[in-house]
């Protein structure tokens, strides 16, 4: 199976972001072919005041309804079924009745919806550059663990600050997950020290492939502060070697996942059988 990580540069204009994600994604399939292809976090609008963010929001449809969503939704029902691949939509802000959700949704090649995740850890901190992040101001915690399958492979499901709660992890690998994604728009100031650390770490720990695409530069908050996410989106196997990676700037990195070295590490190094509840 082929998996594709792809990076963008999105605002709050929501219509220009669906254009972005649909170039990358048609130049991803022509030269790459892959099965998978995956968007980063809050794709569809990041920065912008709150009124922004409730406006760009989706009411998501009943699942198993398949009913029509809102244009994110669409775009990437259609994307799948145009180029016959499975799309891990990343995430999209959903509209809630109290407050907004970081959601992922994820389609099969039919178009047909698999799975639904929201983001259970809020970024709720004080970043080295003095910048103060409070997502739950604004948006509510999900409380379910997401797994789906996408032909042979156990996908699993998180989104960016999930990455530091391990236990996420080690419950989407008891679940059977072979490969996790981790869509994010992790901060510059984080990023540069902690974020290849993290997903080797967690690739590690787990024994999974995974695939984190990311946001990747300068975007504008409400009041024209100027905010900068860290890219350098990336695909790491599960001995925790970094196989697949994007540079600064838009697009996208593909890399091939080799069932045999998953059984192989997980053979020689049984750590689910020796894991110890403490």
């Amino acid at each position: 199976m082929k998996v594709t990580v792809v990076q963008m540069n999105p605002g709050a204009d929501k219509a220009a972001n669906i254009a972005q994600a649909s170039n990358l994604i048609e130049q991803a399939v022509a030269e790459d072919k892959p099965d998978i292809v995956s968007l980063p976090e809050v794709w569809d609008s990041l920065g912008g005041d709150r009124t922004v963010r409730n406006a760009n929001a989706e009411l998501l449809p009943a699942k198993g309804s398949n009913e029509p969503g809102g244009e994110a939704y669409e775009f990437m029902r259609e994307t799948a079924r145009r180029h016959n691949v499975h799309v891990h939509g990343g995430s999209i802000i959903e509209k809630g009745p109290e407050k907004l959700f970081n959601t992922t949704v994820v389609f099969n090649p039919e178009g047909t919806e698999l799975a639904r995740y929201r983001k259970m850890h809020l970024f709720d901190i004080v970043a080295p550059d003095g910048t103060g992040y409070k997502e739950s101001n604004t948006y509510g915690s999900g409380d379910e663990v997401v797994t789906y399958q996408a032909g042979d492979i156990t996908v699993g499901c998180a989104i960016c600050y999930d990455i530091r709660f391990p236990d996420l992890f080690w419950k989407l690998r008891e679940q059977g997950a072979d490969l996790i994604f981790l869509p994010s728009a992790f901060t510059l100031a984080t990023g540069k020290d902690h974020w290849e650390a993290l997903i080797r770490a967690r690739a590690i720990e787990t024994q999974c492939w995974f695939a984190a695409p990311a946001t990747w530069g300068k975007h504008l908050e409400g009041k024209g502060d100027a905010r900068f996410t860290y890219g350098h989106s990336m695909i790491a196997d599960p001995w925790g070697h970094t196989v697949a990676k994007v540079s600064d700037g838009t697009g996208w990195a593909t890399a091939r996942l080799d069932p045999k070295v998953t059984a192989r590490v997980r053979r020689d190094m049984p750590v689910l059988e020796h894991r110890k509840r403490v």
